[in-house]
């Protein structure tokens, strides 16, 4: 018995073989069912290799019961459970020696799991295969794409570069311009997609009642807005935290402030006027020809502690904005021009064949 349990702790943790240790050496008989099953429980603990055909390296032995002779009987390989063990006598078992116990090769070992079950009354070891984990699922290799040589790469890129040659010196003025026209459609979405990523997430807005001034308030305002010299450029890039930010550096000091916009489009100066007043909570005095607003920062004006709002774009940001814009903007007209073009050649065509109907109508006729 020393023995086996020598074996077992070198294949077990100290906690299991205390239990089983503690098994063996209780002083219950052994047709007692309790003792049994608190052996067969501990024994369930252990792992498959101790019930392996190590036990058929001794021979057969002379008092056992059937069922553990059936088992000895098996070839080597086979596995068996740990009834076996206990229906084996007790002066048997202390002819175990570390010699004749030899664990099993790594191609022998099982990952299966004993598992005691107890259906219709009857109590049986079962072996299951372990459940599959998640984690062996994740850490399954992906097949990633072979890296390209740069040598493959600038083959590639020269095939391409072909085939666009090709198509734009194509005798066929339809492909030349279908060609050019896909081409645009595809930056048309880049560009779309970019710009995309400039929206900013609209915050939920304050509450904003402004001031009710008076006509002759603001005929005063604009007066002094005019002979003022103080003003916020508006350039380009368009409303962004920057000017807001001026806005309330002016309003420091001066009451009114003129946001001067060049270059502006026809209309946008309106734009412009209705979002600075959102974002400033200033008042809009008037609206010049030359693109000028006058803005009053309100008779209740506090600076506020944050002047530039956090939902707006930076100055770098709101200058690739515009590059984007300006570039959508161009590619659209282009692409409009080639649909007209497309249209165009589709007519000549239709009536070129028209034409040429007629004269062999009139050609059959004369015959």
């Amino acid at each position: 018995m020393a023995c086996v349990i020598r074996e077992m702790q070198r294949a077990v943790p100290l906690s299991r073989v205390s239990r089983v240790c503690s098994c063996f050496s209780s002083r219950e008989s052994a047709t007692s069912s309790s003792s049994i099953d608190q052996r067969i429980l501990c024994l369930s603990l252990l792992p498959i290799r101790i019930f392996s055909s190590q036990f058929s390296t001794l021979g057969t032995p002379q008092r056992t019961s059937n069922t553990s002779a059936k088992l000895l009987q098996e070839p080597s390989t086979s596995v068996y459970s740990p009834l076996s063990f206990f229906s084996m006598p007790r002066s048997y078992l202390y002819k175990f020696s570390s010699a004749s116990l030899r664990w099993q090769r790594r191609y022998f070992t099982s990952n299966a799991l004993v598992t005691l079950r107890a259906d219709s009354d009857v109590v049986r070891f079962c072996i299951d295969s372990p459940p599959p984990s998640d984690g062996a699922q994740q850490n399954k290799k992906k097949f990633k794409r072979a890296k390209m040589s740069k040598k493959a790469k600038i083959n590639e890129l020269r095939m391409y570069r072909l085939k666009a040659k090709k198509k734009l010196r194509s005798p066929n003025p339809e492909v030349r311009i279908r060609y050019k026209l896909e081409k645009a459609k595809r930056k048309e979405e880049w560009l779309i997609e970019k710009l995309r990523k400039f929206e900013n997430p609209t915050l939920p807005q304050q509450v904003y009642d402004p001031e009710i001034l008076t006509e002759e308030e603001r005929f005063f305002l604009k007066r002094t807005g005019e002979k003022k010299k103080n003003y916020v450029p508006l350039g380009k890039r368009g409303v962004f935290g920057g000017v807001v930010l001026n806005m309330h550096l002016h309003w420091k000091k001066h009451e009114t402030v003129k946001v001067i916009c060049k270059p502006c489009r026809p209309g946008q100066v309106y734009q412009y006027a209705e979002e600075l007043a959102r974002l400033s909570k200033g008042i809009v005095i008037d609206i010049k020809p030359n693109n000028t607003i006058i803005f009053y920062r309100g008779k209740n004006y506090a600076q506020p502690d944050v002047m530039s709002p956090p939902n707006t774009l930076s100055k770098a940001k709101a200058l690739e904005k515009y590059q984007f814009e300006q570039s959508l903007e161009h590619t659209s007209q282009f692409i409009e021009k080639l649909e007209k073009e497309l249209e165009d050649y589709h007519k000549h065509v239709a009536l070129y064949k028209q034409n040429k109907e007629v004269s062999i109508e009139k050609a059959t006729d004369t015959e």
